[in-house]
């Protein structure tokens, strides 16, 4: 059905967007055959789905004008909107914001992407003194909308977007059927999403004389008609920030898996902070990132209709506490991998080498038999580190799939940007697979095991773990005896005297998993809930619906 979605959507399409990773697609059978036996694990309690509610507080009433910008282009009133959350003047953004504005909070208003939306004009892979640079500043409590389609904003590089939400008033990019009151808890892809485009080193050039890593190797957005690059030598480089966000219905398909998702950085230097981000019903990846240096904490994918976190072309990247839940009784079933980690197979020697690290996640996988072949899949070449995590996985797939001989190679190169084979520390799978480990283009089952096991009884590994996670998310009894490796170790880290971890990044816990305890609440306040996944009282209500202050 979404193949058939795909194609039938794409034939009213004249442009394409896209973001893809590495066409060396793994598939069940891929090393073997695959023997999926349900092996019985504690089951995942399933969240009570959140209805709708009724508004507590009195409907919305639509301001009487558009507030005015700082760009001289100004905002486009485009009349009233009626939803189930009140009315609202919808006052949309101008094509290209060529003055640095802000979006102030003003009840009975909603911003609006008719088109995409560029911030600045791009500035070029090094940066200038003097330059044009552009800030798009949106104050706490703004909602945007987007109209349904080709709609997507992007950041340019030299330009800045400060999204800078808070707990109690989070900013929602959602759709215009979101505000009308017309989605469910199955609707997605009715948009595109934000895309930061940076400065910051990348690999697969476009242009193939161009030397990966450097000022001349640039790419563009993919599927985008007109120009949108990103990349450069400047692995500092800032685009804003994204704090106290929620990202709703996006990644609109235009052709088959050409899609964008609910965020995109490409080429984002570690001067951009990002923190508390919720990607709710993609029908892409909840996020996905391009190359750079990035640094995020609190990261929430809910529903997505491919991979979760999805890392490309020679990302230096760094994320803890992260929750990751799959679609509740999604029919079909749609979802891939929770990670996918890779650079196009044709270049996966490319400098710099992609290397990530993830410490302190709870992942739910609810979607059988998915094309990556395994809950999370690391191939390309790419060098990557797992800690204090737990996996639960709801329908015996397989739980991690490595692809690929140098992805597997255990041997460090500091010539190649190489530093040996993917880490795991403190991660717990629950309810894999009789075929637990798969090893494809090269390496074999035994071999993936092996890696995962490699540094023996002081990793606490364990790919037989029963889970007792409660509350879908939060640590139970058994999560909390599995002894948590210090991440803070990761920090100050270094790679050919380039920085890969910032001094002070990651914190020490003394529990794996994304969520300690009852007591732990980082999720609460700036979240919606769902029939997927609910996140307590006190947030924007159900992602159905608007809030109403």
């Amino acid at each position: 059905m979404k193949i058939l979605r795909n194609v039938l959507m794409a034939s009213a399409s004249a442009m394409i967007l896209s973001a893809c990773g590495a066409t060396d697609i793994a598939s069940p059978g891929a090393g073997g055959n695959v023997s999926i036996v349900t092996n019985n694990p504690a089951p995942t309690p399933t969240p009570t789905p959140t209805a709708t509610p009724t508004p507590s507080a009195p409907l919305v009433t639509a301001a009487s004008a558009c507030p005015v910008i700082g760009d001289s282009q100004g905002l486009t009133d485009r009349g009233i909107l009626t939803g189930t959350t009140g009315t609202y003047r919808v006052c949309a953004l101008p094509a290209r914001i060529n003055t640095s504005s802000i979006l102030p909070k003003v009840t009975g208003v909603l911003y609006n992407l008719a088109s995409r939306v560029d911030v600045g004009t791009d500035q070029g892979p090094t940066p200038k003194s003097g330059e044009p640079s552009v800030t798009l500043t949106i104050q706490p409590g703004v909602t945007v909308i987007a109209d349904n389609g080709p709609t997507w904003i992007n950041i340019n590089r030299g330009n800045k977007i400060m999204a800078v939400g808070s707990k109690t008033q989070p900013i929602i990019f959602t759709s215009r059927a979101n505000a009308e009151g017309s989605t469910t808890d199955s609707s997605s892809g009715q948009w595109g999403g934000i895309v930061l485009s940076g400065r910051a080193q990348i690999t697969d050039c476009a242009a193939p004389t161009a030397t990966p890593g450097t000022v001349a190797c640039e790419r563009q957005t993919e599927g985008a008609v007109d120009p949108a690059l990103y990349g450069g030598a400047t692995n500092t480089d800032n685009s804003g920030q994204l704090s106290y966000v929620q990202i709703r219905y996006s990644g609109y398909i235009l052709s088959a898996n050409s899609e964008l998702q609910s965020l995109t950085t490409q080429g984002v230097g570690s001067g951009t902070v990002l923190d508390h981000i919720m990607s709710y019903n993609s029908s892409d990846d909840g996020a996905e990132f391009f190359g750079g240096h990035v640094n995020m904490k609190y990261y929430i994918s809910v529903g997505a209709e491919d991979d979760n976190l999805d890392t490309d072309t020679g990302l230096k990247g760094n994320f803890q506490y992260v929750i990751v839940a799959q679609r509740l009784n999604a029919t079909p079933q749609l979802a891939d991998s929770i990670i996918e980690a890779d650079s196009d197979n044709g270049v996966d020697g490319d400098n710099p080498r992609q290397n990530t690290t993830v410490s302190n996640f709870t992942f739910i996988d609810r979607v059988a038999g998915n094309s990556d072949a395994a809950s999370i899949l690391l191939r390309g070449g790419t060098d990557y580190t797992l800690a204090n995590g737990v996996l639960v996985n709801t329908v015996s797939n397989p739980c991690l799939n490595v692809s690929r001989a140098q992805t597997a190679s255990t041997t460090a190169n500091p010539a190649i940007d190489e530093v040996g084979a993917p880490q795991f520390f403190s991660v717990a799978f629950s309810g894999c697979a009789t075929r637990t480990f798969i090893g494809s283009n090269g390496p074999t089952d035994a071999d993936v095991m092996a890696l995962f096991t490699r540094s023996g009884s002081t990793s606490n590994t364990n790919a037989s773990f029963t889970s007792t996670l409660t509350n879908l998310y939060v640590d139970g009894a058994n999560e909390a005896a599995v002894p948590a490796y210090d991440a803070t170790q990761f920090n100050g880290r270094t790679i050919n005297g380039n920085l890969i971890t910032p001094a002070g990044f990651f914190d020490k816990t003394t529990y794996i998993g994304a969520v300690k305890d009852a007591s732990d609440t980082w999720y609460q306040g700036w979240t919606c809930n769902s029939a997927s996944a609910g996140f307590g009282t006190g947030n924007s209500g159900a992602c159905t619906t608007l809030p109403t202050a």
